[in-house]
């Protein structure tokens, strides 16, 4: 049965308001194939032909750029800490219409903790940053050995660093095969194991969650402001709230791109004691992984339609806070009124230690 170990906190990295960039040492897959020089004979001299193989595909995820080398902070305020847990030869991203605070398609009551990432049964997973390896395999959920626990096969890691003095750790879930063992010292460019269909789910795919402070299913924090960008994009990240400025649980949103065609329908953060907004932002809406320009932001409210541009930045955090009709404020300097942290604390969506301004 799988342990898991206490680990004293590790100092948090001092941010500065420049960017901080360290080699990013995700293993990059190979994608020229060989080219095998045949020695053959005509004409009675010996002559070299050189023989092409079939090239190899093309990466589903070509047309990204690569991404910033995390750890990624071009202001205090960020913590893009980590790398992708797949290889950009794969899907990436989070599947867009399940991510972090969504409800479960069939379980309303039931909010993510992480986000999705739809690679094929059998893609290799890699960590995310360096760390300790402190579960593996089953009973990620209660921490004992459970063939039925919802994550599945898991590996849970401690990493070499924290934030703000609290330590830091990431989950990688539903794995078909784990390749290491508890107590191991994994790299970023470490192989965990494959993708898998493990534990509760609906098809082969990554679960991906980052932990703040404590280890648990209490503690997660929105991955999308933790994974590195791709160079020349950024996320847009909003507050989205109420005339009364109370936030707005499962409430649609729609980002349009006014320079290509394209459309994100989201929702904010459902309310539940396992989803923590980031104690700078108090945000209840992030859109991660979009290409530096401008996009239109609906919001419907009552019988309006609330619509906004806003400019995307490379490697940047645009954001935004709403308070129904009322107040639509760009990039303004975040802060928490009285009335949202009042709901904070009792619908479950921030908590005491990590929300308070």
């Amino acid at each position: 049965m799988a342990a898991v170990e206490a680990v004293d906190p590790t100092p948090s990295p001092t941010l500065e308001d420049t960017p901080v960039n360290f080699p990013d040492m995700t293993p990059t897959p190979n994608l020229m194939a060989a080219v095998t020089p045949i020695p053959v004979s005509g004409n009675g001299s010996d002559l070299l032909r050189f023989v092409f193989p079939t090239p190899a595909p093309k990466p589903i995820s070509a047309w990204r750029p690569p991404l910033y080398e995390a750890p990624w902070a071009p202001t205090r305020f960020d913590h893009f800490f980590f790398t992708r847990p797949i290889s950009a030869d794969e899907i990436n991203w989070p599947l867009p219409n399940y991510r972090y605070g969504a409800p479960w398609p069939d379980l309303p009551d039931v909010i993510h903790t992480g986000i999705d990432i739809e690679a094929p049964e059998g893609a290799p997973i890699y960590a995310a940053a360096p760390g300790k390896v402190i579960w593996t395999g089953y009973g990620l959920q209660g921490l004992q050995e459970n063939q039925n626990d919802p994550y599945g096969m898991a590996v849970l890691i401690q990493h070499d660093f924290g934030y703000e003095g609290r330590r830091l750790q990431t989950v990688y879930a539903h794995m078909s095969e784990i390749s290491v063992i508890y107590g191991q010292w994994v790299d970023t460019s470490t192989q965990l194991g494959l993708v898998g269909n493990t534990g509760f789910t609906t098809g082969p795919h990554l679960h991906f969650e980052v932990r703040l402070s404590e280890n648990g299913w209490y503690t997660t924090r929105n991955p999308e402001l933790w994974l590195a960008p791709p160079e020349g994009w950024g996320v847009m990240v909003g507050q989205i709230m109420g005339n009364d400025a109370l936030p707005i649980p499962l409430h649609p949103i729609t980002v349009v791109s006014l320079e290509a065609d394209q459309k994100w329908n989201m929702l904010t953060y459902g309310g539940s004691p396992s989803i923590k907004a980031d104690r700078y932002y108090y945000e209840n809406f992030v859109l991660s992984d979009l290409p530096a320009g401008k996009y239109l932001v609906e919001i419907p409210y009552g019988d309006k339609l609330i619509e906004k541009e806003i400019e995307i930045f490379p490697g940047r955090v645009s954001y935004f806070s709403m308070q129904g009709d009322r107040k639509f404020d760009i990039n303004p300097s975040p802060k928490i009124p009285a009335s949202f942290w009042e709901s904070v604390l009792s619908n479950g969506t921030g908590d005491v230690e990590t929300n308070t301004p």
